[in-house]
């Protein structure tokens, strides 16, 4: 006797931002970046926080209009569950020293505010001419500790997102869209 696989539902998954209205608010913000450094003498440094905020870099750049470096840091502060544990480390450093650079910070969601208190914590000893961030979505809701958010795409409500390298638990990361997993 054959057992039936058990069939593995998908959660449902509420569309919060399109791709096309993504690629159009990115390239909105590239344009914004591009006139506020655009008078620079040397190219502006993007710092993309692993995993979740590579691919809204990648879109960044590609939407200024100046020559710009990347780089890269990975921190935890999530483990496998939807809220943070309020622990940041460090994980993985950058590769390339960044003073008396402009630094552009891009992060995918940005809300309690202690992963990216850390991350300025860390990169102002570091001695940057400035330090501007850059987000895709900004929690202003769920913020613990203030921060400076000089870029942000959209101001959202305290849900879980996930889609354009957001994720839950590793998946989802590749969605062309960004929404919100709803309760099955």
């Amino acid at each position: 006797m054959t057992e039936t696989p058990a069939i593995q539902l998908e959660p449902s998954i509420r569309v919060l931002f399109t791709a096309e209205q993504i690629a159009a608010r990115v390239r909105e913000l590239g344009l914004e970046i591009a006139r506020d450094l655009g008078g620079l003498t040397r190219r502006p440094v993007f710092v993309s926080v692993l995993k979740g905020a590579c691919l809204f870099m990648g879109d960044l750049a590609r939407a200024t209009p100046l020559d710009v470096e990347f780089d890269f840091v990975t921190l935890s502060s999530y483990g496998g569950g939807t809220t943070s544990s309020g622990n940041v480390r460090l994980e993985s450093d950058l590769r390339n020293d960044i003073a008396g650079r402009h630094v552009v910070v891009c992060e995918g969601v940005v809300d309690s505010g202690r992963s990216l208190t850390f991350l300025i914590d860390l990169l102002k000893q570091r001695n940057p001419a400035s330090i501007k961030i850059a987000t895709l979505l900004d929690k202003v809701p769920c913020r613990k500790i203030p921060v400076p958010v000089d870029y942000a795409a959209w101001k959202i409500r305290d849900e879980f997102v996930i889609g354009y390298g957001m994720d839950f638990d590793e998946k989802y990361r590749n969605l062309p869209y960004v929404g919100v997993l709803e309760e099955a």
